[in-house]
């Protein structure tokens, strides 16, 4: 488990980059993005960032690509608010967790609704029962 202090570390600059993302990179590339969670070694050297990019395949893959390139600026921008030695190098990574989990919500409303129009319903023991085989 992480200390106290990185802990502290992760919620800052998650707070910040944010920030920064938000109301200072004009990157045409980086669209709506949200960071899901910040990753700090132990010794601060390196911060995975992962971020969530609404979209297309391609969108996403434009977006990933535009905060890789402006990891230095955003790198600068956080030594000037945070004052951390050493500042740790930013790695972004796409996050595909809230993708799969919308996707998984959309397949049971589907399931639910087709049941409902059909008015059947899979019963304990039958053949719809995974538990049964």
């Amino acid at each position: 488990m992480p200390s106290q202090r990185i802990l502290r570390v992760e919620s800052l600059l998650r707070t910040e980059i944010s920030d920064i993302i938000r109301r200072k990179l004009k990157d045409p590339r980086i669209g709506m993005v949200t960071l899901t969670r910040v990753e700090v070694d132990p010794d601060l050297r390196a911060a995975r960032i992962f971020v969530s990019i609404f979209g297309s395949r391609r969108k996403r893959e434009e977006g990933i690509a535009g905060l890789r390139s402006a990891s230095g600026f955003i790198r600068g921008e956080l030594m000037d608010v945070l004052h951390l030695r050493p500042m740790p190098r930013l790695e972004f990574k796409l996050d595909e967790s809230l993708e799969r989990g919308s996707r998984t919500l959309d397949l049971l409303d589907q399931i639910a609704h087709e049941q409902q129009e059909t008015g059947s319903r899979p019963e304990p023991g039958g053949e719809a029962d995974p538990d049964c085989r």
